[in-house]
């Protein structure tokens, strides 16, 4: 099967609505394990992050249910 942003994104909420929060840590190991390496990169400090495809995915999806926490490194459910 060939996986998209979208089902990635898909993922993250369940998750979230699931647990309450998804570090960021975590996430990253999950899609590469399970929807693959093209979804995620390595940024300008380094750091291995999620596909700007998916952030997209993930932003329209949550409608601002999210929140980003940036001192956990972690999406939380508001």
């Amino acid at each position: 099967m060939e996986f998209t942003a979208d089902n990635v994104a898909e993922w993250m909420v369940k998750e979230i609505q699931f647990t309450g929060t998804l570090r960021q840590e975590d996430a990253i190991e999950y899609v590469r394990k399970h929807f693959g390496e093209q979804f995620v990169f390595v940024n300008e400090n380094g750091n291995a992050s999620l596909s700007k495809e998916v952030k997209k995915a993930f932003r329209k999806l949550h409608n601002g249910r999210i929140a980003w926490d940036r001192d956990g490194f972690m999406w939380a459910w508001t």
